[in-house]
């Protein structure tokens, strides 16, 4: 049975030379992409920013409603089709200016990135799924270990995966790209009696699908883990679950699949995903970075 560890854990992004977290605070945050500086909206940085100015690119000011909305400012000029990024060895991807506010891609997984590729460990012929792939850096890192489904409801989004796949030299790997509905794919997945060695999955507080399905978080969510659940079996290896800008514990999430996983070995951990600021301006040998904190999770893991 499953067992859920009940204190949190801390996966924490340290940045790499594409991605650096170089301030924050008074509810907003300063990074790096690459050559590109640029200031967005944070409201867990309720502290004072560390820097006494920031020389930014662009700043995304949001709009009036909680929900959404808002618009880019820019000081100095980017390019406008977006510039070329990696992680890894092999990720390469395209970072870009969007309206929702962030850049095509989220830097805080990279941590994720790594635990998954830590549960799959030598395999070379695994079974793996990303739903809500957006624009899949999450698909490059699994497709070393074996074939990937990469699914998402944007046929705009799942066309920037593929290309940043064929930017990384990766064409020739074995990924599914799938414009679907995650709840209706998943469902269909179950009654075709398929499996999976481990599945990635990083649900919206609200989405539509490509035939306007309506998803709501809360609603959507216990179902969509239950079929999840029923794609894996005692040789899988992991699901993580990452769910951002809700009012929830980083329990709840564990509480669920502690329920719904309870026929299967293996480990429960729930967490909070969090980017340390730039240490590089600290004094030699210490990490005084702040950690500033982007996203709940819960994983399931069965080592092998």
């Amino acid at each position: 049975m499953a067992e859920l560890v009940r204190e949190p854990v801390l996966m924490v992004g340290e940045g790499w030379d594409a991605y650096r977290l170089l301030d924050s605070g008074h509810g907003r945050k300063f990074e790096a992409y690459g050559p590109y500086r640029f200031i967005r909206p944070e409201p867990q940085a309720m502290w004072s920013p560390r820097l006494e100015s920031w020389d930014a690119h662009g700043e995304f000011v949001p709009g009036s409603d909680e929900d959404g909305g808002g618009r880019w400012q820019y000081a100095k000029s980017v390019p406008d089709d977006g510039w070329e990024l990696g992680w890894g060895a092999e990720a390469r991807f395209t970072a870009q200016c969007t309206p929702f506010r962030h850049l095509g891609f989220f830097p805080d997984m990279a941590p994720v990135w790594e635990w998954m590729g830590a549960q799959l460990a030598d395999a070379t012929d695994a079974e793996t799924m990303n739903l809500f792939g957006y624009t899949g850096v999450g698909t490059q890192a699994l497709s070393r270990f074996g074939r990937v489904t990469h699914v998402d409801a944007s046929k705009k989004s799942v066309a920037q995966a593929r290309a940043n796949a064929t930017l990384a030299g990766l064409d020739d790997r074995p990924i599914r790209w799938l414009v679907e509905d995650a709840m209706k794919y998943t469902a269909r997945e179950v009654r075709r009696g398929r499996r999976y060695d481990g599945i990635i999955l990083d649900p919206p507080k609200f989405g539509r699908g490509p035939d306007g399905e309506v998803w709501r978080l809360e609603e959507g969510l216990p179902g969509l883990v239950s079929d999840c659940r029923q794609l894996l079996d005692d040789n899988s290896r992991f699901l993580f679950l990452t769910v951002y800008a809700v009012r929830m514990s980083s329990l709840a999430l564990g509480g669920l699949l502690e329920e719904v996983f309870a026929g299967l070995p293996g480990t429960i951990e729930h967490g909070d995903l969090a980017v340390e600021e730039d240490a590089l301006r600290q004094p030699q040998g210490e990490r005084a970075g702040r950690l500033l904190p982007t996203a709940i999770f819960a994983r399931w893991s069965n080592p092998r």
